[in-house]
């Protein structure tokens, strides 16, 4: 049977250059859950995060995921902070391959600089806080199933790793 591939790690990861490519592989939908959001709401994530604070944000991508993990098997795409909510990783892991995307923070934050819609790191040394937040979400993103470095690789490189984790524990 076949389950979700959800992919976790920092901002700048991968997760939805990979999560595409996986899917397109595979065959699947691609759920990228910053993106729905940003349409439901009709704003840029860092506006809201901006309007209705992190916590408000957190809870609506709580809700959203759930939403995908009910539905039909898919790659599954959560903002780099999802995964830091206590429980939600084991949550998901009963209905999805968990892959956590093991990114440097220096590779990680070069990757994210260029797109500013990064909530977690305006106006901030992105370096730095990149090692912040590997620091208080690492722990979270090792309770994945399977890790893939993605430091010297490109996406489609990390995408076929993925791709084989999904065929060989995950039904695809």
């Amino acid at each position: 049977m076949k389950r979700h591939i959800v992919l976790v790690g920092l901002p700048g990861s991968g997760k939805t250059s990979v999560g595409k490519a996986v899917a397109e592989q595979l065959g699947a939908s691609f759920v990228d859950v910053d993106a729905i959001l940003a349409r439901r709401e009709g704003k840029a994530i860092t506006l809201i995060f901006a309007e209705k604070g992190e916590g408000a944000f957190r809870e609506m991508e709580r809700k959203e995921m759930e939403s995908a993990l009910a539905g039909e098997p898919a790659v599954i795409s959560p903002g780099g902070g999802w995964a830091a909510q206590p429980g939600v990783i084991d949550d998901a892991r009963a209905r999805a391959l968990v892959v956590y995307l093991s990114t440097r923070p220096e590779t990680a934050a070069q990757r994210a600089a260029p797109e500013g819609t990064r909530p977690l790191l305006t106006g901030e040394d992105p370096v730095a806080r990149m090692r912040q937040l590997l620091k208080e979400r690492e722990q979270f993103y090792r309770n994945a199933h399977a890790q893939v470095e993605t430091d010297r690789r490109t996406p489609p490189q990390v995408a076929s790793e993925v791709v084989r984790l999904a065929q060989s524990s995950a039904g695809w």
